[in-house]
C-alpha cells in the first residue's frame, strides 16, 4: 500500500490524472482517454512516447487539441501530468508538435 504522506505529496507536484487504457503498441497498454480533474479528454494521437527504469511517458494531443505530457510510475501504477501546451500561443508552442 502507498503511504498517505507520499500520496499527498505527489497530488502538490503535479495535478492528478485518471488514464484509461487500452492495448496498443506491442501488446503495452497505451492512454486513450485522460481524466483530469472533472475534464475528460479523448487521447487522438500518441506523438511519441519513452522510457526510463521507473517511469513511461508519453506525449499526446488531445481532442481539444493541445498537448500532454504524461507519465506512469510503474512501481506505484499511477499516473502525473508532467507538462500541458494548449497551442493557443504560438511564442510557448512546443515543438515537433
Amino acid at each position: 500500500m502507498n503511504d498517505t504522506s507520499d500520496q499527498d505529496a505527489a497530488t502538490q507536484e503535479a495535478p492528478f490524472v485518471r488514464v484509461a487504457r487500452d492495448a496498443g503498441h506491442r501488446a503495452e497498454t497505451e492512454p486513450r482517454r485522460l481524466h483530469i480533474g472533472a475534464r475528460e479528454l479523448v487521447v487522438t494521437e500518441i506523438i511519441d512516447r519513452w522510457l526510463d527504469p521507473r517511469h513511461r511517458y508519453f506525449k499526446l494531443r488531445g481532442d481539444d487539441a493541445a498537448i500532454y505530457l504524461i507519465r506512469q510510475d510503474t512501481l506505484r501504477d499511477c499516473w502525473e501530468l508532467t507538462l500541458f501546451d494548449s497551442g493557443r500561443r504560438d511564442e510557448t508552442r512546443l515543438s515537433s508538435t
